[in-house]
Parts: C-alpha cells; structure tokens; sequence
C-alpha cells in the first residue's frame, strides 16, 4: 500500500493547527515545516506526532518544494494550517492507496470551501475552489507566482468530491491585513519580471473584479460577507496593481536621480 506524507507549512497557527492535524492524524507521516514561529505551533505539532522542521521563510513556493524534499513517502497530501480535511476526503483518500485499487491519476483536485465571517461561501468563484493537493512529488511539484502557489503536476489528474474545508480570516481586519500583505509579494514578483501598470488597469480591473464575483458568479447569494467578499477582492485588485505602479516610479526616479548626478 502506497504510503502518504501530510505536508503543511507553518508561522504562528497556534490557534488553528490543532484542528488541521487533528483531520489527519490518519496520515502514515505528517511533516511540518516551521518558519520559526514564536508562539506554540511546533510544540501543538509534536504533540500529534507530526516531524517538525524549522526553515528560515523564503516564499511561499520555495517553502512548499522544500517540504516536498523532507518527506519520506511519494504520495503527499498538502494542507494550508487553515485547512481542515472532511472525513468523506480522508475515505476516498485511504481508499485510493489502496493496493487493490492503484491510483488512476497522478494528482487529485479536491473541492475547497471557505468559512467567512460565520457562514460557508457557496459563491463569489470561491466555491467549488478546486485544489491540487494530493499528488506523486515524483511528477509533480509546486509552481506559480508568489503569493498564489499551485502544483504542477506532470501526469493524469482526477477530482475528488470529499471536501477540505478553509477557515480563511478571523476577521475583516485580518483580511485587510493579509491583503496588505499578499499584494505587496505579488507586485514585488510581477516587478522584478518587468511588469508595469496603467491607468487602464488601475482604473478598470477593480470594478470588473467586482462585477465578475457579484453579479456573474453570484456572490449576491452569499449576503453579506458575499458583498464584503467581493468589494474587498477589488480592493485587492487594486492596491495590487498601486503598489506594482508605485515600484515602477521608484525606478523612474531613481534612473532620472542617475541621469541628474552623472
């Protein structure tokens, strides 16, 4: 029987990697990859048996790939520590391993749902979030552009219905926090491949992100958090794409400070 390697990676999730270990203390390994936390995370890990590594943050990508590397079996079940595997997901992942039904696929997609605000977005294109999260590292690996990671997977792939369920935000705020945060990796990235901004973007993609999620993915079904949702995604959008123009003027006024003093 294929044996699998639970890989997740961790910073400060004290208060919700119990619950994430917990759905998969099934699992034949669990490997954590702490980025030096200073609260309790690695000690709430080894207590449910889980290998504990600590490596110094280089991106979320680089991360993951690292994990890849540290565990001991082929097959890897990869998990955010917001994330927490449904036991419908478990069974079907069990049942795959086993010897008289072989994988038929490479990687499996697995449906994620969200909690937001107390309730279970079912719209807005978050739901059904399909995830690549079990998968043969020997043909497949984590790719994309940072912040946003995705596993590249070689061979065939196949979706499964058990969900994984997101507990994503424990607020506004932290949603607001991790906007701040997330958009300034993803304008640094797109930076330092020689992408600009313009008006047309600034101006545009925030409304249509908006129109998109509400009205065609109808994130009005969702209620409220539907609504803040889908105006805090074109924010998102937005101070993105602010922040990626902002970079391009620090270099047009650092080249034109160059020209001045030469």
């Amino acid at each position: 029987m294929p044996e699998i390697s639970v890989t997740i990676i961790t910073y400060n999730e004290e208060k919700r990697i119990a619950d994430c270990l917990s759905s998969v203390a099934w699992a034949d390994e669990i490997v954590v990859i702490d980025a030096y936390s200073s609260d309790n995370t690695p000690e709430i890990c080894r207590k449910f048996g889980a290998r504990v590594i600590k490596h110094k943050w280089p991106g979320h990508i680089e991360q993951k790939n690292y994990a890849l590397s540290q565990a001991s079996h082929d097959w890897i079940f990869s998990l955010d520590a917001d994330e927490v595997a449904s036991p419908e997901l478990a069974t079907q992942i069990k049942k795959l391993m086993q010897p008289a039904q072989p994988a038929a696929a490479a990687g499996y997609f697995v449906p994620r749902q969200t909690n937001y605000l107390g309730r279970w977005i079912k719209h807005c294109g978050w739901y059904p979030d399909y995830k690549l999260r079990l998968f043969d590292k020997r043909v497949a690996h984590w790719g994309g552009e940072d912040p946003h990671d995705s596993v590249i997977c070689k061979g065939k792939t196949a979706k499964l219905t058990g969900k994984l369920y997101h507990y994503s935000f424990d607020g506004i705020t932290d949603h607001l926090d991790t906007i701040d945060r997330f958009t300034g990796i993803a304008a640094a990235e797109r930076h330092k491949k020689g992408i600009k901004a313009n008006p047309v973007q600034l101006a545009l993609r925030p409304p249509l992100t908006f129109l998109k999620m509400y009205f065609l993915q109808m994130g009005f079904l969702d209620g409220i958090p539907g609504l803040i949702i889908c105006i805090l995604s074109a924010y998102h959008v937005f101070i993105k794409y602010a922040k990626l123009w902002e970079l391009g003027k620090e270099d047009f006024n650092h080249r034109e400070h160059r020209g001045k003093t030469k």
